[in-house]
């Protein structure tokens, strides 16, 4: 059976307008002999009015009835397109998370999906030509409705297409793919016609918004090819898959960036085993993410430490090293929320020295001051000033040549 995944998000549903440009989407699909598998989000603002509501009639929403209040907007989305579907002649019904089988944890706004009952699919896709799926959402064990997250119906795409064996999966948005920077800050960006899954997964962890990390993970983990691409338009997008050798011909793939970015900076950290843990495991007992840290060499039997956490976080985490400070002793919690992290990425830096070099001499041109780096094998990132953030990735940008199709050839 041949099997396309294709998710459509917010923009793309926000009224029958756009839904009948959707529809041609699909037709696309049913005529080159595919079933289909279409995600849907709720319609463009529909999540954010449903959370409001939620904060209207409580103080604190439980996190458990918030899920299911929420998760009505992709049912809506559903609904209304595949009454558009079944009025243009085509065999479809619209299914849920429950009517699937995407079963999930009870992290409740932030759920994992843990499995998926394959066989639903495909009795239904016997049935009918097309499946129109409410993105976003699953159910637990015991039947309560639960929601992904942010950026969720990406992810329910792609667990799609790995639980159906899809030969692809389709992401459109209202971008005509990836591109090797922001183009509303860069002039020069290029769409990238492909991207490595490992290059994909650093540009959503470190800012760039087309696809959410957990779909990257999945479609890395089952090989699942996935074309990112736009609604409103006929382009070619980008198709994100594994690594080829080719790739590794290009030094830098893209530059991205992340302004959701605070410091924090520990001082007079007695230098003594299993500190870091005492500082550390709090804030992963409270699930808040760290990313980069810096230790300072050892002076006088004290060290100093920075690492950096989402602004959102920013306020839990002070409270929690204000309380590790009683319990360490002789710490200084200083913290900056006016910084940001600018990253090149690129698979080609396995295998070509000098990419950091280059970053931080063309950093130091522009006198943009590095605060912190943090290095992968593909990866080089620096906490930057925020005011600093688009000079630093057109800089980069330019450094690395991107605006070509080989930064080697330009070399």
């Amino acid at each position: 059976m041949h099997i396309i995944v294709q998710k459509f998000g917010g923009t793309s549903v926000a009224d029958k307008e756009r839904m009948l440009q959707v529809l041609g989407k699909v037709k696309n699909g049913l005529d080159g002999g595919a079933k289909m598998l279409v995600v849907l989000s709720a319609r463009a603002g529909e999540t954010n009015r449903l959370l409001a509501l939620a904060a209207e009639w409580s103080d604190e929403p439980d996190p458990a009835e918030c899920d299911a209040l929420v998760a009505t907007g992709e049912q809506v989305s559903v609904a209304l397109f595949t009454m558009l579907l079944k009025d243009a002649g085509i065999k479809a019904r619209s299914c849920n998370g429950q009517q699937l089988g995407i079963v999930t944890d009870a992290t409740f706004s932030k759920a994992r999906i843990r499995n998926i009952n394959t066989d639903t699919i495909q009795c239904l896709l016997e049935e009918f030509d097309v499946l129109v799926v409410a993105g976003f959402q699953g159910v637990t064990d015991d039947g309560r409705v639960t929601t992904l997250g942010r950026g969720g119906s990406d992810t329910s795409a792609v667990a799609l297409a790995a639980a159906a064996k899809a030969d692809l999966c389709e992401i459109y948005t209202d971008v005509e793919g990836v591109f090797t920077t922001d183009p509303n800050i860069c002039g020069k960006a290029r769409k990238l016609d492909r991207v490595s899954y490992d290059e994909m997964l650093e540009m959503a962890s470190m800012g760039a918004k087309v696809l959410e990390i957990r779909s990257v993970e999945f479609a890395k983990k089952f090989k699942v090819p996935v074309m990112v691409r736009s609604t409103f338009s006929d382009a070619p997008g980008t198709l994100v898959t594994q690594e080829e050798e080719s790739m590794e011909h290009i030094m830098v793939s893209g530059i991205a960036y992340d302004k959701d970015q605070a410091r924090i900076t520990l001082r007079s950290v007695p230098d003594l085993p299993g500190v870091a843990a005492s500082i550390f495991g709090p804030l992963a007992e409270n699930k808040l993410s760290v990313d980069m840290i810096i230790q300072n060499p050892s002076r006088e039997g004290v060290t100093d430490m920075n690492f950096t956490v989402s602004r959102k976080d920013l306020r839990r985490a002070l409270s929690i090293m204000e309380e590790t400070k009683q319990k360490v002793g002789g710490l200084e919690v200083l913290y900056d929320d006016n910084v940001a992290k600018v990253s090149a990425i690129g698979v080609g830096m396995r295998n070509h020295a000098g990419v950091a070099a280059k970053t931080f001499a063309s950093l130091q041109r522009e006198n943009i001051n590095i605060i912190m780096i943090s290095t992968s094998e593909i990866k080089i990132s620096c906490i930057i000033d925020e005011k600093y953030t688009e000079l630093a990735v057109r800089t980069l940008h330019d450094a690395f040549g991107l605006e070509h199709s080989s930064y080697l050839e330009q070399a």
